[in-house]
């Protein structure tokens, strides 16, 4: 089974030019507290609850002013569509997350794929990486 068989493909994206506010008014609105950060088409970022939190609101930037931009992870972590759950497991367990974007091969996001969609299709996977992401 391939990851495209079981990711998320309905996906919410902020901008670069979203306020932490309006990041942060998506994320309640698909319960999540991850978004990928999109710009002309293009996956330019992730930005968590925690970025809001550790580098913005800690720092004193006010949410409605604040982009996303200023604050999102640069460094972006993903798995291709035409992957397998093993592959997604094994990436989720060594990167230490619950959740990949997931980009087609022109680098395009398609989708999102969690701990919980492995543990929907494949208990065994997830419950791999649960325990390895889960491990200090």
């Amino acid at each position: 089974m391939k990851v495209r068989d079981i990711m998320t493909p309905d996906v919410r994206i902020a901008s670069p030019k979203d306020t932490l506010q309006r990041a942060a008014q998506i994320m309640e609105a698909i319960d999540c507290g991850m978004v990928p950060v999109g710009e002309d088409d293009r996956l330019v970022g992730m930005l968590s609850d925690r970025d809001i939190a550790v580098r913005a609101v800690a720092h004193g930037k006010a949410p409605d002013r604040c982009t996303v931009a200023e604050v999102k992870s640069t460094d972006i972590k993903y798995i291709n569509d035409d992957e397998t759950l093993e592959d997604a497991s094994r990436n989720m367990s060594e990167l230490q997350v619950r959740r990949l974007p997931v980009l087609n091969r022109k680098k395009r996001l398609v989708g999102i794929v969690s701990l919980g969609d492995l543990a929907l299709n494949a208990k065994d996977n997830a419950g791999k990486a649960l325990k390895e992401v889960s491990e200090p």
